[in-house]
């Protein structure tokens, strides 16, 4: 049951909140909220560990736009993403997927997050194709699962170490990184990195392997400048896809042609200012798992 304020300003900012929520864990987001919150019963992740701690902050909005930049480099996943996805048809049900995925294997119960995995590992075996220079791809290919886990792990941990509300120290950084890769494993990778150094490497030796696509350059385009949001809400929005594209590797940047001037002076400070806005109306996941 929702909690009744008569303070206004708390009013608004639970309806703020409860729209982000919505439009980020879609229509069903209350339920699957619920049960993943309330459900009795042994989690992967104790409350409190730096994986719980990453994905439930507010940072996380720039570090996923941040993530889906990164992998878009890929050609081979950007294939998958292209013509499977359908993040332009219905850019917010993917979001929606996506970060539901997050939420059941990081806060619910064991044998939910289980579910959850082999749900998304039956969708990556259909999802495979060929480039549009006939390279075939498979979304079940170990190694560019590691490559798709590796810039999202990347890109949480940067967004929170800039931008989250507590950060984490060296030792829990490598902590994330090595729960991060339970997850990944599980999803079907096998080589994955355990610390941040690991992670650093690994996502170095993928360079080779990346290239600024048209596929890419459409998605980096769509994410950035042409938002499906109303126009009142768009200005928000470029601080945070700004505060994303300050954090990318600059030879990302370049690849992508994403940097501004915008980005380059004031990239970060907007970001942060995105995120304190999000944190205002949301709160943190397992705050707003306690919030009914």
């Amino acid at each position: 049951m929702a909690v009744v304020t008569t303070n206004p300003v708390e009013r608004v900012r639970t309806r703020v909140g409860d729209a982000l929520f919505l439009k980020v864990a879609g229509p069903d987001g209350h339920a699957a909220r619920d049960r993943i919150h309330l459900t009795p019963g042994p989690r992967w992740f104790a409350p409190g560990s730096p994986i719980r701690r990453v994905h439930a902050d507010s940072a996380m909005f720039v570090g996923g736009l941040r993530a889906l930049l990164l992998q878009s480099l890929h050609p081979l996943a950007m294939a998958g993403v292209a013509g499977h996805s359908g993040y332009r048809g219905d850019p917010w049900g993917r979001l929606a997927r996506t970060s539901t995925f997050l939420a059941y294997t990081t806060f619910a119960t064991a044998d939910d997050a289980q579910e959850m995995v082999d749900r998304v590992r039956a969708v990556h075996e259909r999802v495979r194709g060929k480039t549009p220079d006939g390279r075939p791809y498979r979304a079940s290919d170990p190694h560019l699962l590691t490559w798709v886990h590796v810039a999202e792990a990347d890109s949480f941990l940067a967004a929170h170490q800039h931008y989250g509300e507590r950060r984490l120290s060296a030792v829990e950084a490598d902590e994330y990184v090595a729960q991060s890769a339970r997850v990944a494993r599980a999803l079907g990778a096998e080589v994955v990195p355990e610390t941040v150094a690991e992670l650093a490497d690994c996502l170095e030796s993928y360079r080779g392997e990346l290239e600024p696509t048209p596929e890419a350059l459409d998605a980096a385009r769509f994410l950035l400048r042409e938002p499906p949001l109303p126009w009142p809400v768009r200005a928000p929005y470029r601080l945070l896809g700004a505060g994303s594209v300050a954090l990318l590797p600059a030879w990302a940047r370049q690849e992508l042609d994403v940097e501004t001037w915008f980005t380059r002076v004031v990239g970060r400070p907007a970001g942060d200012v995105a995120v304190r806005a999000v944190r205002w109306g949301m709160g943190t996941a397992e705050s707003r798992g306690r919030r009914r």
